[in-house]
């Protein structure tokens, strides 16, 4: 703050009154005031004096993931915890959205708490943000996805091969004309299970026709949309792949709704609750989220203990369920009649 004062040419106490949103100071002082803590890059450190130890750890960690209230990344945020609690470290979670602008509103909260470490998931596609962070001695962990702009330790899936174990096993029962689901395309997981998801297609020589491929599906509500218009249309996919556990769910419903789910195969990624339970039970290509949580969590501790070695890029495998929804035969091509 003295720094801050020095450079804006007023006191100490102004620039408190500044940064405390005080609508009484002048506002030529609070843009003087401003343009010294972007130049000088100054963060508030809210709780200092009470999370600060002997040894200048604040016993924290900040955790930013695309939505809390989403199972998947519920489970993530349960694995990071079980290896933090043990070090007697809480864990600070919040969902970006993603919103990228929310996602550096969250990190430059947590990095003002002075949380000893960060691992994101990436919303915005430019991390070099966080390169003063890191040059403070912050380590970093990207989960899910890969940063943008910013070397750094990453814990992946495997999308792309396991959207290639999805269409394959649905290819192996006779499915040609099969339908795809995909989240928000500038995701980096919604982009890799498209690619996989072409590309196993592709290898067995059959042309994927524009219709049956929606992206940019953003909830439930779209992909259960999606589905009914693709099941409703002159002809329709004998097979639906659902690129994401949200789409999957509305999938479910349209075909449901429909009475399709026992005509029409259907291959989630990612399990879901119940999907055991319905019928026919629902075949998935599972990742591990909670594997993805605890792996991104021990990287960031090793690198807290010491740990300088080249960044780390671990990507986690994939494994399909066969349930029933999956395996539901192609229905046999259609007889022409002799002239």
């Amino acid at each position: 703050m003295k720094e801050v004062a020095a450079v804006s040419g007023v006191s100490i106490s102004t620039v408190s009154r500044v940064l405390s949103g005080d609508t009484a100071v002048k506002a030529d002082r609070v843009t003087r005031v401003l343009d010294a803590v972007d130049l000088l890059g100054y963060q508030r450190n809210d709780v200092a004096s009470t999370l600060r130890r002997a040894d200048r750890g604040s016993a924290s960690i900040g955790l930013i993931l695309e939505d809390v209230a989403n199972p998947f990344f519920s489970a993530v945020h349960r694995g990071v915890e079980d290896i933090a609690r043990p070090h007697g470290v809480v864990t600070l979670a919040g969902s970006s959205d993603e919103d990228p602008e929310q996602e550096r509103r969250l990190a430059a909260a947590f990095t003002a708490r002075r949380v000893d470490g960060l691992i994101v998931v990436p919303a915005g596609d430019d991390h070099a943000y966080l390169l003063r962070e890191r040059a403070a001695g912050m380590p970093l962990v990207f989960l899910d996805r890969p940063p943008r702009l910013l070397e750094s330790d990453t814990v992946l899936t495997d999308n792309a091969g396991g959207a290639r174990l999805a269409i394959e096993h649905l290819l192996a029962t006779g499915h040609r004309r099969i339908a795809f689901l995909g989240g928000r395309e500038p995701i980096h997981t919604a982009i890799e299970r498209r690619s996989g998801y072409l590309e196993a297609l592709r290898d067995h020589a059959i042309a994927v026709p524009s219709e049956l491929v929606c992206t940019d599906l953003h909830d439930a509500a779209a992909a259960r949309q999606a589905a009914r218009t693709l099941l409703l249309g002159p002809d329709p996919p004998s097979a639906i792949f659902s690129a994401q556990n949200l789409l999957t769910i509305g999938a479910l419903r349209a075909l449901h709704e429909l009475a399709a789910q026992h005509t029409v195969a259907h291959v989630g990624f990612d399990d879901i609750p119940l999907s055991d339970v319905v019928d026919p039970g629902l075949t998935v290509v599972a990742q591990d989220p909670y594997a993805l949580g605890r792996t991104a969590a021990e990287l960031l501790f090793g690198r807290l203990r010491g740990d300088q070695g080249p960044y780390r890029h671990v990507v986690l495998s994939t494994t399909l369920i066969a349930r029933g929804s999956g395996e539901l035969p192609a229905p046999p091509p259609a007889r022409t009649r002799a002239p």
